[in-house]
This record gives structure tokens, sequence and C-alpha cells, in this order.
């Protein structure tokens, strides 16, 4: 059964027109296949009983890889409720060019890990500083400039946006 904080997170990525899907860890899989466009680039989920073992996606991807890939799945440390923000580490595995260079992006966050608002982010980075911890981006819809002119997606970022919330982690 969602929590509050999850009904609040898919309400307000539907606002962003950013598709979410809630699944078991046994349905995840089937979840992942369905957002996949191949080819795919992801890092390791560090979610428990989660993977990408048996997807077809490409780990460690090299840049010719990562910049002929059309999906680039991630974790997300945590997912803002009230916004329907992602919140992004920056790792050594590659996160950040995974979930910046492939025109759609797929973030992968627990349902334990949506908190209410950006004051519990910002008290959970608080944590993460203190242990090291230098560098993370709060993501919230498509990536969209204006500096052009007229409104501009997948800039600076994906042109989509997918999130995949598993349940009970």
């Amino acid at each position: 059964m969602p929590t509050e904080s999850t009904t609040a997170f898919e309400s307000s990525l539907r606002n962003l027109d950013v598709p979410c899907t809630v699944t078991t860890v046994d349905d995840f899989p089937d979840a992942l296949d369905e957002v996949i466009e191949r080819p795919a680039v992801g890092v390791d989920l560090d979610i428990d009983g989660v993977s990408l073992d048996d997807a077809d996606v490409t780990r460690s991807p090299s840049t010719g890889q990562l910049a002929d890939a059309k999906t680039g799945i991630t974790p997300a440390a945590l997912g803002v409720a009230a916004h329907g923000s992602l919140v992004l580490q920056s790792t050594p595995d590659g996160t950040e060019p995974v979930s910046l260079y492939p025109p759609r992006h797929v973030a992968v966050v627990r349902e334990s890990d949506i908190v209410p608002d950006v004051r519990d982010a910002l008290d959970w980075l608080d944590g993460e500083f203190e242990e090291g911890l230098r560098s993370a981006v709060f993501a919230t819809g498509v990536s969209a400039t204006g500096d052009m002119g007229a409104l501009v997606e997948g800039v600076h970022g994906p042109a989509e946006v997918r999130v995949i919330v598993v349940e009970g982690r």
C-alpha cells in the first residue's frame, strides 16, 4: 500500500508529465523493461533484491556507449514528494553522466527514500555532507532552458524522465 509521501510524489510527477511506476522487487525487471529504450546504460542501483544483472543494460559504459545510449538508468538517493524532485548523487561509477547524457533518464528510488519536502531532503543531505559527500543535485522533470528565447527541453540533460519506485525497501 503506497504511503502518503509516495502518493504525493506520484501526483507531483504527474504534474511534471513524468511517468512513474510503483513496483515490487519481484516485478522490477518487468517494470524496468517497460521503460527502457535500447541501447541502455546504467549504474548499480544499490537496492536489496534489485539489480540490472538480467537487463539488457551496459554498465560501466565507454564514452562511445554513453553517447549512443537512448536510456540511462541510475538510482536516486531521494525522492521529494512535494515537488517530484529527485536527489542524484555523483558517484565514482558514473551516476552523473548516465543520468545526463542519454535522452531518457530512468531513476529508481526506494519507496522508503521518498521524503515529504525539501527541508527533509536538506536534513538528510546534512548527514551525507558530514560523512564526506560533496556532490548532489535536485533534478525536477526534464532538463529545460529558456535562455535561447523559447523553452527548449533536453539541452542540459535528458529530454525524458521516468521514475520507478520500489516498494518496501
